[in-house]
C-alpha cells in the first residue's frame, strides 16, 4: 500500500471511476483509468482504500489527512 498513489487517485478520480477500476481489476480486466501498483493486488488494494476514503470524507465532512488516520487505523486492526 503506497499512500502517494492513493492521495493521487482520491484528488484526480471520481468514486463512480474508483468503482468502475475497482470492478474491472476484480474481472482480471484492464481499468479505465491508471491504477499504479506492481501488481492487480497492489492495484486493488489502492482503489479499494481510495473508495473508502473519499466515502469517508463524504459521510463525514473530513479532509484527507483525517480519513487516511481512519483508514490506517482500521488497517492496523485488522492485521493485527
Amino acid at each position: 500500500m503506497k499512500i502517494p498513489v492513493i492521495k493521487d487517485l482520491v484528488e484526480n478520480q471520481t468514486l463512480e471511476a474508483l468503482v468502475a477500476a475497482e470492478e474491472a481489476i476484480i474481472e482480471e480486466q484492464m481499468p479505465e483509468i491508471e491504477v499504479k501498483g506492481e501488481d492487480d493486488g497492489e492495484q486493488l488494494t489502492h482503489v479499494m482504500a481510495a473508495i473508502w476514503i473519499l466515502n469517508h470524507m463524504q459521510d463525514h465532512s473530513t479532509d484527507f489527512k483525517t480519513a487516511l488516520r481512519e483508514y490506517t487505523k482500521k488497517v492496523r486492526v485488522s492485521i493485527s
